[in-house]
């Protein structure tokens, strides 16, 4: 026997099995009225009715529901409404502008925007047939509790979800994922990095980015509970984890800083020590910051690699048995590779240092654009883009393909010359680009956020780098910033760092 694999079957067993258990705390401080304490019984009714009121607006099977929205308990409930009620969602990034909403909308071609009421006014010329502002008023129109909704068949190869790239170097693609993209995914998330019934779960992670990374998915059918957390702050997240009991986090290496932070003032123990494990994603984390959530938070660390395309999971990092006896440098130096290749994966890199990925949960394609989608899938791989070395079975990326710096014909990784930043005392944050040199081609530069009360020394950066690495890699001059601009996942957009030192130029190469 073979049933469809669709993202409807982790509510389903929620609510069959925890039905009376409160499964999502909605976020209290919100512009729309919070929904409070849901047990999973409430959710599916929400999710049932949510569907029957879509049937109500007309909008069919296939159709497109899109939801800009901070996280919150009616944007988690959508995943099942919407999605597992024959629809596709399109979760979208709320930092967007209405211009680069409008084109996700129209590109999608969503007949529905839901729209959070901080973004009603800046998002109001967003054209679509049906608009909704998240609350009380529209719950009467969206939510169709006196009818039970049609059921429609749905296969697993359907499109369950259409998430936008964040596109910093151009237009946002929509990656298609199917309902047995995102049921592998959340399975998989749920056996390398451990869940069960007795998890409590904080979103720190915009449930917009890749659903969450699908743990909303994998969570739900197991029976933990969900604290939803609609804006990240360091002090918040750790006064969210003390009051609920959390266990379970996500987020860049952005928000661990953030939290880092918070937890040098915290009055008392820090709270989750020796209980609270954290998948880190995003960007690479320095080795510093893994030994700091150690030591100072007393937090399991764990690293996951993905992207959109692939729903997200490519490769899993989690402490084994074989390290525990290592001093924390060392374990930190292994943890901070991207890891093992999930189960199901595939991974090689190919002769010019991409890497790519077979897999269950690799994209169906670019929604209406079939040369991109050709393009990423080719030979049979998706093509990730990143450049990286397998090494005893571990991913490690090494860059962006695109951002390598050549300099004298010699490869460097912006994120090693990074990493070595980060050790000093004084770095912040850090950004290392190539710009044109006319001896070599391009050289290193770094641009650096000093902590506060911290004083920058150009000589004295380079003077570390030069200890630790080959001399060529050091960089040759370092620029202090303010901040560095970053996407919502705390990747750095690297494009707009390079632009002014290329301007004018044919290539942003040497």
């Amino acid at each position: 026997m073979q049933t469809p694999l669709t993202v409807l079957d982790f509510l389903r067993r929620a609510e069959t099995v925890y039905g009376d258990r409160i499964g999502l705390v909605d976020e209290p401080d919100q512009p729309a009225q919070s929904w409070g304490d849901l047990s999973y019984r409430r959710m599916a009714e929400l999710a049932r009715a949510q569907a029957a009121g879509l049937d109500r607006l007309g909008i069919g099977p296939g159709e497109r529901v899109a939801i800009v929205s901070h996280n919150s308990a009616r944007l988690m409930t959508a995943l099942y409404g919407v999605s597992g009620h024959g629809r596709v969602l399109v979760p979208v990034n709320f930092r967007l502008k209405a211009e680069e909403v409008a084109y996700i909308v129209e590109q999608s071609g969503a007949t529905a925007l839901l729209v959070d009421p901080e973004l009603d006014a800046a998002l109001a010329g967003v054209p679509v047939r049906h608009r909704f502002v998240l609350g009380a008023e529209s719950d009467a129109l969206l939510y169709d509790f006196e009818h039970a909704p049609v059921e429609y068949p749905v296969d697993e190869s359907d499109t369950a979800t259409i998430n936008y790239t964040s596109g910093t170097t151009a237009r946002p693609k929509g990656v298609q994922l199917t309902h047995r993209n995102l049921w592998l995914n959340a399975v998989l998330m749920g056996l390398h990095f451990g869940a069960s019934d007795r998890d409590v779960y904080l979103h720190t992670l915009p449930m917009f980015h890749a659903n969450g990374w699908g743990l909303p998915f994998a969570l739900t059918g197991l029976g933990a509970r969900h604290i939803v957390l609609r804006k990240v702050d360091g002090a918040e997240i750790l006064r969210r984890i003390d009051r609920h009991g959390v266990t379970y986090l996500c987020g860049a290496p952005a928000v661990v800083t953030a939290v880092l932070d918070a937890a040098a003032d915290w009055d008392g123990p820090v709270p989750g020590r020796d209980r609270v494990r954290m998948i880190v994603a995003g960007a690479p984390p320095p080795t510093s910051v893994v030994e700091r959530v150690e030591a100072e938070l007393g937090w399991e660390f764990m690293q996951l690699y993905g992207l959109t395309e692939t729903a997200p999971i490519v490769t899993v990092n989690r402490g084994r048995a074989e390290w525990d006896a290592l001093p924390p440098a060392e374990r930190a130096e292994r943890l901070v590779r991207q890891g093992a290749p999930a189960l199901g994966t595939e991974l090689r890199v190919d002769e010019e240092g991409e890497v790519l990925v077979r897999s269950n949960t690799v994209l169906a394609g670019y929604w209406e654009q079939p040369e991109e989608s050709a393009a990423a899938l080719r030979d049979g791989w998706f093509h990730t883009g990143d450049g990286g070395v397998l090494e005893d079975g571990y991913l490690s990326i090494s860059d962006r393909k695109k951002d390598v710096i050549i300099s004298g014909g010699e490869n460097v990784s912006s994120i090693e010359v990074e990493d070595c930043l980060y050790s000093h005392p004084a770095v912040a944050e850090v950004a290392v680009i190539g710009v044109p040199d006319t001896k070599w081609g391009e050289t290193v530069k770094a641009l650096v956020v000093l902590r506060d009360g911290s004083a920058g020394d150009e000589a004295e950066l380079i003077a570390h780098c030069k200890e630790r690495l080959a001399g060529y890699k050091a960089p040759t001059s370092v620029e202090f910033r303010s901040s560095l601009p970053r996407t919502t996942t705390g990747k750095l957009q690297k494009f707009r760092l390079r632009e002014p030192y290329w301007a004018g130029r044919a290539k942003s190469v040497n």
